[in-house]
Order: structure tokens, then sequence, then C-alpha cells
């Protein structure tokens, strides 16, 4: 067993400020000394970019759909490691499920919602709740129907975008009278509003230095309204937790340490830290690498792992970077690609030229965001997985693509047809996996690139 204080920050909806409060409040802890583990539900990436910067550790994801529910807690426990307190941010609102975002192959219950994560992690829940447009009646009306409905422990609340201090102790006074502690109080803060654009949140590593300067008004502004004592304590009542950790080690590493070269930089940004340790764990020697700036693979590179992003805000840098671009094209090893990965090994996307390895296929910008959890099963062997397994991901993407003729497709999940490209040693598609949930993805990929 193994003490971890833990809190999970949730809402009754998307847009009440969860984020603000808990990348905020892992910002004020951290600035007091404490060692801050950050989490998030669900498969997002681009909100633990901010709890990054915020706690100094890797933001990761607790999302019992990628993964499995089993998981939740070992990896919680693997994030957490030599830290003093976990700050879990939520999903959507606090039940909303798998089975509520039009996903297909899930149905019923609160699936792989907040307030299902907070259950298997034995957490208390914060509810940040929005008080913009409600009176103190009104917002207690709607705690209290957040506090029956079932199936967590609400430890506090804390009230969001309040008017003035009138409106404050009105919320406050009918909150309390439920016999619920208000364990904060902010006021509306234009100021330390996140950037954002189609595809949510602008990330944190495309604007640094801006991103820094924003967590630290943020912690700034939890520390000023918030009891940040209450907030510990109610996180040190969670129980001790049971489940081992998660490893990333699963065998005997694959001889000769073959280099995999990550796309990272601002164009590709998205990717699960679990995902790079089960490549080290399964002996590859990991290395980065910025299409936008550098002009050559890395020397010695066997393997590619192209992740998601924002190749289409960069589209006209991708392509100016011709060098890479022909070093890309005649790379012959293994090569992973997801989302934008598949974007940037396209003939062209919006009419700038990309690397071309995939010579018939084109990108283009879509009027609408297609998102959800897919339940797929690989089309054809590729350089992870073999033709019929199944695998949980998601997509995350405003881009469509044209295939030529005679394209092996790599994944199936619906009756509209195949999706993704297998050639060779190649795999590109729409598809998000976080490999905890298919550990022997990332050995696989190493022994191809040895």
């Amino acid at each position: 067993m193994v003490d971890l204080p833990r809190l999970v920050v949730a809402a009754p909806s998307s847009g009440s400020g969860k984020t603000t409060v808990a990348t905020g409040l892992m910002a004020a802890l951290a600035a007091r000394g404490l060692a801050v583990s950050p989490h998030k539900v669900g498969p997002d990436y681009i909100d633990p970019g901010y709890h990054a910067l915020a706690t100094g550790r890797p933001g990761r994801n607790l999302d019992p759909w990628l993964t499995s529910p089993d998981l939740v807690v070992p990896l919680l426990r693997h994030g957490a490691a030599g830290a003093d307190v976990a700050v879990v941010e939520g999903v959507m609102g606090l039940f909303d499920g798998a089975a509520k975002a039009g996903q297909d192959a899930v149905s019923g219950g609160d699936y792989a919602s907040t307030a299902h994560v907070a259950a298997l992690i034995e957490a208390p829940v914060v509810l940040v709740v929005d008080a913009s447009a409600a009176a103190g009646r009104s917002v207690a009306a709607l705690v209290h129907g957040f506090r029956t409905f079932g199936g967590v422990r609400l430890g506090g609340v804390i009230l969001n975008r309040l008017g003035s201090d009138g409106h404050e102790a009105m919320c406050r006074a009918a909150i309390e009278e439920l016999g619920l502690p208000v364990l904060g109080a902010l006021r509306r803060h234009d100021a330390v509003a996140k950037p954002s654009r189609h595809l949510g949140l602008v990330p944190a590593a495309e604007r640094h230095a801006d991103a820094l300067a924003t967590v630290e008004r943020l912690g700034e502004l939890v520390a000023a309204s918030c009891d940040l004592d209450a907030l510990l304590e109610l996180a040190r009542s969670a129980p001790p937790l049971t489940a081992p950790a998660w490893t990333p080690e699963t065998g005997e590493p694959v001889p000769g340490r073959p280099r995999v070269a990550v796309a990272g930089g601002p164009a590709f940004t998205f990717g699960y830290a679990e995902n790079e340790e089960l490549l080290t764990a399964a002996g590859a020697e990991v290395v980065r690498f910025d299409p936008l700036r550098d002009t050559a693979l890395p020397e010695g590179t066997r393997g590619l792992v192209i992740g998601g992003g924002f190749p289409e805000v960069y589209a006209a840098e991708l392509s100016a970077n011709e060098p890479l671009r022909k070093a890309v094209a005649a790379f012959d090893g293994a090569v992973y690609a997801e989302c934008a990965g598949l974007l940037y090994l396209a003939r062209e996307l919006d009419g700038a030229p990309m690397c071309g390895v995939l010579d018939d296929v084109t990108a283009t910008m879509a009027p609408r965001l297609t998102l959800g959890y897919r339940a797929a099963v690989a089309v054809a062997d590729s350089v992870v997985a073999r033709a019929g397994e199944r695998v949980h991901g998601h997509e995350f993407h405003r881009t469509v693509t044209e295939p030529g003729h005679g394209t092996t497709p790599a994944w199936q999940w619906s009756t509209d047809g195949p999706e993704g490209f297998v050639r060779g040693r190649l795999l590109a598609s729409y598809l998000h996996l976080h490999w905890a949930g298919a550990p022997h993805f990332a050995r696989r990929l190493v022994e191809a690139a040895r």
C-alpha cells in the first residue's frame, strides 16, 4: 500500500474553468515547494502541456478507454512516484463518459468519465462551478444535484467567475447550507485567459515563454483565491492505494539499441510520456528532432515516430524545410505516424508540398472537427499491429485525406470504410494510441527498427 494525497478537479460542464483552477492549483502547490504530480482524465494532449509547466513533471493521462480500468491506478502511481500530492484535472462534465461523446462501441453509464476515474482512484472531487449567470440558491441547487447523483465523493466547491463580494457571499452561504465547504472563490480574470484555436487551447510548447507566464499568473490567482491548506487536507483524506505501480518493462530489451527518432517541436506536440518510456524499455535509443528546424534526421536513425500536433498551422515552414523532407522521403527504416505525422508524410497539405512518402495522398483542412474514441481492428500486419488485432484509440483532427489507388489500409472502426495506410515498414493513420494499453506495440516497432 502507498499513501498518495490526491484530488480530482471537476466541473458540471466544459467551459466552467476547471483547466484554469487545476493548472493554477498545481502551480500554487509547486510554488510552496511540494512535488506535484499532474494528471488529466481522458485522451487530451494539450492540458497536460500546461500541467507540465506548472509542476516540472510530465503531464500524464488517466483514461480507462485507451488503456483499461485496471491500469488507471497503476499509471497514477507510476506518474506520481516521489510526489507529495497528485492533482487530476477532469474532462467535460463530471459524469460525461464515452457514451455521451458520440463514440462508437461504447454504451451506457459514465464509462471513462471524470466520475469513473475518481471512483477508480478513490479520490475526493472538488467541483468548479461557473457562477457568472446564477445567484446563490440556484448555484446550491446545481451543487446539490451533482453531490447526490452518486458515484463520487464531493469534498468541496470552488466558485468561479464571481461578479462581486455580494455575489460571492450569497453563493457561499447557500452552498455551506448543504454542509459542503467552499474551498475557493475566483472573480472574472480575463488577463489570465489562455489562447485557443480550432482544436482547443494553443499547446504550451508553441508559446513557451508566454505559457510559463500564464501558468505563473494562474498559480498566483489560485493561491490568493483558494484555501490551499484545506485543499491539501482534503487530498490527504484519500485512502491508501493498493495496486502496484505500472512499469514500462515488458521483458528483455531488443539487442543493439536501435535509434528511434521522435518528432517534436511546435508542430508535433502530441504524445503520451509512457509511449517513449516503453520504447526505451524495449531497447530503443530514443532521440528527438524538430521538423521545423532540423535539416537532417539524427545520425543512425532506424525508426521514426511522428505523432500528433498542428502541421496545418506550420505547413509553410514544414514545406520550406526541403532538406528534411527529402531525408524523410528517402528513409528506409520503420515508421509509425499518427494524425499530424500522417499529414507530414503525405504528398501535400493544403497545397504545400510535404514529404511525399505517401506520394498519392493529399490532405486538406475540413469544415468540421472529427473527435471521438474508436474501437479499431487492424486490417493488415504493420510495424506495430497484426491483422485482426483490436485496439482502443481516439481521433482528434480537422483535416481530411484523399488517398490514391492500391493503398493497404491500417484500421477499420466503422461501416464508413477503412482508415490509414500500411506500406512496407510504414504505418500512418489518424488513430492516436496510448501504448500502455498495448505495450507490445512498442517492442514490435523497436524490432522493426532493428
